[in-house]
């Protein structure tokens, strides 16, 4: 098989970025970025992740949904690496142990800055959170990063 190039290239680069961060030791993930301003996380909460009343703590809620809506703008950006300029969250039901799925899509913006919101699906395919973020454009380019190699 071809080595992939051009879109797909950069989005399989993108999940080996994402496989490779550090932070990604503590929560085990894994990436999918199936098309342009689309991105998937899928995780599994246990209670490693909990808090003392017995269900996720809101770490997991943030990182999962602010990574999924990031990824989902970056794949629209080749060049730089965003940031996160803001995050709103909304959490709407507690995460218990069982696989959920981070689902982002890219909103607005192509140029500077980006807007893109996630929700977080549970393993009864109910919304338990849901997120919107604002990312723009750093001086970091991709091509630089450990794990971005397309």
């Amino acid at each position: 098989m071809p080595p992939e190039s051009g879109e797909s290239a950069h989005f399989r680069a993108l999940e080996q970025l994402y496989a490779e961060a550090p932070i990604n030791r503590f929560f085990e993930s894994s990436l999918e970025i199936p098309e342009s301003g689309v991105a998937r996380i899928r995780f599994t909460i246990d209670d490693r992740y909990y808090h003392a009343g017995g269900a996720a703590h809101g770490t997991s809620y943030f990182k999962m949904l602010d990574d999924a809506a990031f990824y989902a703008a970056n794949s629209l950006v080749s060049d730089r690496f965003l940031l996160t300029t803001a995050f709103n969250l909304l959490l709407t039901k507690p995460l218990t142990s069982g696989p959920v799925v981070a689902e982002g899509r890219w909103i607005s913006g192509k140029r500077r800055v980006f807007v893109a919101e996630a929700r977080l699906i549970d393993a009864d395919g109910e919304e338990a959170a849901r997120g919107t973020g604002t990312f723009m454009r750093s001086r970091i380019p991709l091509a630089t990063l450990p794990g971005y190699r397309a």
